[in-house]
């Protein structure tokens, strides 16, 4: 089988410029009235994932358009990971939105990628697109993170890095590599908080939370939950799931999570 070549799209002007890539799978004849599904990913992951590749096999049977990408610094985009902000990130998601996809579309995000999904809803309501979104689908989803998660959390050792440095780097049992965490990221993270007030997404919220998540508490998603005032939100606890949430057993969840949100009334 061929390896789809990702499309691109750049995103920004001057020196700001990044090349995004992005795969697209194109609604059928018989899917072109579903929804579309987009893909939004978690911090340092990338469009190639498991629960990514898994949900765009799923969507081809059923005729139904998907857009999958990179942000910046992550993936096949380009770009400097360091650069990467709430804000930046969020706005290759609406411009690659915008590019790639037309009509109703189910928003998938992933750990960050729920922060960013949630971002997207705010930002398109605000501009009078809200119907384009037909619902969400938040796996393990990490609004707020760098505010409620991890400042907490900081050690005088980071926050001196922070400071001096401008950034910290700490071990990751997901990849060889240290994350990196900037003082950009959390200074940005503060001014695109969601958890403040009511979040009126207009739409159905399927949340998928692993019990036994070490880096996104389940009691998160309940803190969300409280900031969803529709009746039409679900959450699905797996008592025994981590934060990867990518075993078969855990896939076939999201997935018939993603043809509850998606199937027609």
């Amino acid at each position: 089988m061929n390896t789809p070549q990702p499309t691109q799209l750049t995103v920004g002007t001057g020196d700001d410029a990044r090349p995004i890539a992005a795969l697209i799978r194109e609604a059928s004849d018989t899917g072109e009235h579903l929804p579309g599904l987009v893909w939004l990913g978690g911090y340092r992951s990338d469009m190639a994932g498991s629960k990514a590749v898994a949900l765009c096999d799923h969507a081809g049977p059923q005729g139904r358009a998907m857009l999958r990408f990179d942000y910046s610094g992550h993936g096949a985009s380009g770009g400097d990971f360091r650069d990467g902000t709430i804000s930046r990130w969020l706005e290759e998601s609406l411009a690659a939105f915008d590019a790639f996809t037309q009509g109703p579309q189910i928003l998938i995000g992933s750990s960050m990628g729920g922060w960013i999904a949630l971002r997207m809803v705010q930002e398109l309501k605000a501009r009078g697109e809200g119907d384009r979104v037909a619902g969400l689908l938040l796996i393990a989803p990490a609004p707020d993170f760098t505010l409620e998660l991890m400042e907490p959390e900081l050690t005088e050792a980071q926050r001196a890095a922070l400071e001096r440095d401008g950034y910290y780097e700490e071990p990751t049992p997901y990849g060889p590599d240290p994350n990196v965490f900037t003082r950009a990221l959390f200074e940005d993270g503060r001014r695109n908080r969601v958890l403040d007030g009511l979040i009126e997404t207009g739409a159905p919220v399927h949340i998928v939370q692993g019990m036994a998540d070490p880096d996104v508490p389940w009691r998160h998603a309940l803190r969300l939950m409280e900031h969803l005032p529709s009746d039409n939100v679900t959450l699905t606890l797996i008592k025994d799931g981590d934060h990867r949430l990518s075993r078969d057993e855990d896939i076939a969840r999201i997935l018939a999570a993603a043809d509850g949100i998606a199937s027609p009334a």
